[in-house]
């Protein structure tokens, strides 16, 4: 289930960025749930280190369960980045579209 919110996520953010329109609402409802996706991926990160500083502790754990986390680890700081940099990149974006609004209204006066 999380890499489908994950998908879809990026999916909506891509829309954004490839000049779709959006509305205020749309842009402040993206922004905070990727905002929530990047706090989420973060916790998933802090506890799988702390799993692997536990596992790492006990000489009579798996090696396999060591590179399970490791991998883990690996591919959330992965998505992370990605997500960390479109928001960069939508942010940005965010700020286009308001400046045209803005614009607008006041060529309307």
């Amino acid at each position: 289930m999380t890499e489908e919110l994950d998908f879809a996520l990026v999916v909506r953010l891509r829309a954004v960025l490839s000049d779709r329109l959006a509305t205020e609402a749309d842009l402040r409802t993206l922004a905070e749930q990727a905002d929530a996706w990047a706090r989420t991926m973060r916790g998933q990160i802090y506890g799988s280190e702390r799993r692997l500083e536990e596992l790492t502790a006990d000489p009579a754990s798996a090696l396999v369960e060591i590179g399970e986390e490791l991998r883990r680890i690996e591919q959330l700081g992965a998505k992370l980045k990605e997500l960390q940099l479109l928001l960069s990149e939508f942010g940005e974006r965010a700020h286009q579209l308001r400046q045209a609004w803005l614009s607008d209204q006041s060529a309307a006066i």
